[in-house]
């Protein structure tokens, strides 16, 4: 039971302070992504335009900057140090906006300039991450290790939105974010007591770069299908979550309180996911166990075109679609979170993180224009019926793949 909570990694003083840095990290985030916008349109007057603007710059660094960083991050020695400088600059620039807020400054686009640089930093950060993951992790507990930090991943989702929505009522939005600026200096200061060495940053004869690093995934079966499978869950997954707000509450009646409480419920699925995960990989493999991520993330999604009827069963049904769906995602992060580190060498892990992140964040804008065109062509639950049973296809990469049948971790 032990090893299966995790708790063995969580006695080792560096991994228990690195888990932590990432824990209060991701609470941050999540107070950060409704305090923005937030702020946005209570306090700059944003439209729907302006709101597309201010979320387009917070993705874009993902799109253009992941593959670069994680080239870079590889070339240098201290991963650690990196993650740090990421955590205090993010922290600074939040704290640039109730500063401008304070002094009648704060404008539309200098908002949109803070939302790229910390997402720039914040790319910096995740591509470090992957290296600093595999320094501080023993191969055989990468999926315990994965457990627990998608298990904090999952607690923020439940408890982070709350506590912002409640900090921005009380506090106001522009205030509510200096709570966002102390998680991340409390990352920082948790990272700078880890210590453990990052290793050489670069092997005797191996080929660095963002070239490198592609034509690697390119090569390896395992991370080719991860890649490939996630990509096709994520453009389908994204022409879904177009749709889905529209359609429960113009078509299914659901008011805008209930939907909170739907996905709120729903998140809870995430917890039960990342205990799951780590059992489930060791009874049936860690290869099988990806598969039943990939089906059990998009599958219950299916409820939200089957249901119709009474209002009760609706809510229930899309209860039930956002709490195994949760789950379903954790199991997924989990085992192919530990598989892709696993398959990856040590030295190439920021610039494959890189990669991956540009493909499943380029293809997510992709999808939602989809899913806009194919609800003005054919009808909104047509469309989902399309988005929902089209995600499966993600599972098809993964089947035709080594890792169907692989029991334990990969070789690279």
């Amino acid at each position: 039971m032990t090893a299966v909570l995790g708790t063995g990694l969580l006695r080792e003083t560096a991994f228990r302070r690195y888990w932590g840095a990432q824990t209060v990290s991701l609470v941050g985030d999540q107070i950060t992504l409704i305090a923005v916008p937030l702020l946005a349109v209570l306090a700059v007057g944003a439209g729907p335009a302006q709101m597309g603007y201010l979320t387009a710059a917070a993705l874009l660094p993902n799109l253009f900057l992941s593959l670069p960083a994680g080239a870079w991050a590889d070339r240098r020695p201290d991963k650690r140090a990196i993650m740090i400088v990421a955590d205090v600059a993010r922290a600074v620039l939040l704290l640039a906006v109730p500063a401008l807020w304070w002094a009648d400054a704060l404008t539309l686009p200098l908002l949109c300039t803070v939302a790229f640089l910390v997402g720039s930093f914040s790319v910096l950060f995740e591509v470090a991450h992957a290296s600093l993951f595999a320094s501080l992790v023993r191969r055989a507990d990468y999926v315990d290790a994965n457990t627990l930090l998608n298990g904090s991943r999952a607690a923020s989702f439940v408890a982070g939105p709350s506590l912002g929505g409640l900090l921005v009522q009380w506090l106001t939005a522009p205030v509510a974010l200096i709570a966002d600026v102390l998680t991340y200096l409390a990352s920082a200061v948790f990272l700078a007591r880890v210590r453990v060495p990052d290793g050489p940053a670069d092997e005797p004869g191996e080929i660095k770069g963002m070239l490198a690093g592609v034509r690697y995934v390119a090569r390896s079966a395992v991370l080719r299908a991860l890649l490939l499978g996630a990509t096709t869950l994520n453009l389908f997954n994204y022409i879904f979550a177009a749709l889905f707000v529209l359609y429960v509450t113009t078509e299914l009646h659901v008011s805008p309180g209930a939907l909170g409480l739907i996905i709120g419920l729903g998140s809870v699925g995430g917890l039960l996911g990342a205990a799951l995960a780590g059992p489930l990989s060791r009874r049936i493999g860690l290869g099988p166990a990806v598969v039943v991520g990939y089906l059990l993330f998009p599958a219950p999604l299916i409820l939200v075109p089957w249901v119709e009827g009474a209002q009760w069963l609706i809510f229930t049904a899309l209860v039930a679609a956002e709490f195994f769906s949760a789950l379903g995602v954790m199991v997924l992060d989990i085992t192919g979170g530990a598989a892709q580190t696993a398959a990856t060498p040590r030295t190439m892990l920021a610039v494959v993180s890189g990669f991956k992140r540009t493909v499943n964040y380029g293809i997510r804008p992709v999808g939602a224009l989809l899913g806009g065109g194919l609800g003005a062509l054919i009808g909104v639950r047509p469309s989902l019926w399309i988005a929902t049973v089209g995600a499966l296809l993600g599972a098809v990469w993964i089947w035709f793949s080594p890792l169907r049948t692989m029991q334990e971790l990969p070789e690279y």
